[in-house]
């Protein structure tokens, strides 16, 4: 097989192709909840605190001196981040919990047992037969054994 072939298969394989439109799906779906934190939580949440915007947070660690720029820690982009990540995680915990209860079938939908084919139909009447064959025997010798 060939180089060519091998790398064909893979990569149209079910997985290779599910896993990229899962990157894809996940990458859009990150710009949504940055967006969504960005600009509709983080508004809000700086102006209850005060008006601070919380990405222009940072300390100085070093000045500038001369060309080289001020050495800053900038936490407050951090903390955006966090805050992307935790509602990212929650939002895809909610998706994941509803496919799950969609996939879970209702009490009432479960069968309780499938139809019964011709062989099995004939084995429970030759059990059944066989059991009142037994309980006939059994009885017929149980007045016999008291005697």
């Amino acid at each position: 097989m060939g180089l060519l072939q091998e790398f064909k298969e893979f990569a149209v394989k079910g997985n290779v192709v599910d896993m990229a439109v899962g990157v894809i799906i996940g990458g859009a779906f990150g710009k949504i909840v940055a967006s969504a934190v960005e600009d509709i939580v983080m508004p809000p949440l700086g102006l209850i605190l005060g008006g601070v915007d919380f990405s222009d947070l940072a300390v100085q660690l070093k000045q500038a001196v001369g060309e080289k720029p001020a050495v800053m820690l900038r936490y407050g982009k951090f903390l955006q981040i966090v805050l992307d990540f935790t509602i990212m995680a929650f939002a895809v915990f909610m998706m994941v919990r509803a496919m799950n209860k969609l996939k879970k079938a209702p009490p009432e939908a479960v069968q309780a047992d499938p139809p019964a084919t011709k062989d099995q139909l004939l084995l429970s009447e030759i059990r059944d037969l066989l059991a009142s064959r037994a309980a006939i025997v059994a009885d017929t010798a149980a007045p016999a054994q008291s005697e």
